[in-house]
């Protein structure tokens, strides 16, 4: 039998589990709800319940398991720190938890990490050696792939790309406060406690604390003067994130995946004039690729798998793949 590869998705709202082969096809996959309010003992028996609809029988044919976890969390211990969406999850060894309970070598790494390896894998960015993801929906986050090498940092706490620290009017804010779904919901109901009209009180039947960044961008897309306005400044200043990534990294793809990119040119079109506007030199954005990823809802179980074969993500992708 030939080699195969355990990818597991562990989010706040699913728990996804898949076997895939050495070319990182997906050969089989189960998923179930995370119920992650009833605490951190009965997830891990959902953890553990999963993987054992997918593993093999002779544990010999399992290169390993990859987790991709909501972070904080530490690849080089495989333990989770403290993430939001996981009631009762503080330091939690899952790790190592794993590879007692199925006795393969076991490794773990952040949502947005992986997303990134998985496009360059066999996603938007297969083929590029300095690739970039950024996720914008609830909150920011970011993977990138450097000199065709995951970046980790010292404990795996790099490419936190939401929460590059930056100055708004006199407060000390970041890029997720101020971009991601929550800032323009925010925005929309200081504006119309205000006074400012807008579609999207009928929206919400007039129920302003229920605004989200969903709500913003249905009534952008439905022409909204308001929103329309909220979603360009987000784009502008999202924008500028990227433009710091450029600096910084000088990727030659960058994907943006969730939520708030299905907008389309509402985000993108703002988004690329604040990059050509703010970029120290064309040069760093004329070849620039910038597209949406390829990988849907299976990008995190092959991106976990990918962490397998490439040693945590210390191995070159092109090496392996």
């Amino acid at each position: 039998m030939s080699k195969t590869i355990i990818g597991v998705d562990l989010g706040g709202t699913r728990i996804r589990a898949a076997r895939l082969d050495a070319r990182l096809s997906i050969i089989e996959r189960h998923e179930t709800l995370t119920r992650a309010h009833e605490g951190l003992e009965p997830t891990l028996e959902r953890i553990k319940a999963e993987i054992g609809k997918v593993i093999p029988d002779n544990r010999d044919d399992v290169l390993g398991i990859g987790i991709s976890a909501p972070g904080p969390l530490n690849p080089e211990t495989g333990v989770i720190v403290s993430p939001p969406n996981l009631h009762g999850w503080h330091n939690v060894p899952l790790g190592d938890i794993l590879k007692d309970a199925f006795g393969v070598p076991v490794y773990t790494g952040n949502d947005a990490n992986l997303a990134i390896l998985a496009e360059a894998a066999v996603g938007a960015a297969k083929g590029y050696k300095h690739a970039i993801y950024v996720t914008i929906s609830t909150g920011i986050g970011g993977g990138m792939l450097i000199d065709d090498r995951l970046l980790l940092g010292r404990h795996g706490l790099a490419a936190e790309a939401g929460h590059m620290v930056m100055v708004a009017g006199e407060r000390v804010s970041t890029l997720e406060l101020e971009a991601a779904g929550p800032a323009m919901a925010k925005r929309a109901r200081t504006r119309i406690e205000a006074g400012e009209q807008s579609q999207m009180v009928a929206l919400v039947d007039g129920k302003l604390d229920e605004i989200n960044g969903a709500t913003v961008g249905r009534a952008a897309q439905a022409g909204d003067v308001m929103a329309l306005d909220i979603v360009e400044r987000a784009a502008r200043v999202f924008g500028m994130g990227i433009v710091n990534l450029l600096h910084l990294f000088n990727p030659e793809i960058v994907v943006i995946g969730g939520g708030v990119s299905q907008l389309g040119d509402l985000l993108f079109d703002p988004m690329w004039e604040s990059i050509r506007a703010h970029c120290i030199d064309d040069a760093y954005w004329r070849d620039l690729v910038i597209v949406g990823p390829e990988l849907g809802e299976d990008v995190s179980v092959i991106g976990a798998a990918t962490l397998v074969i490439t040693d945590g993500g210390k191995r070159s992708l092109q090496d392996v793949v």
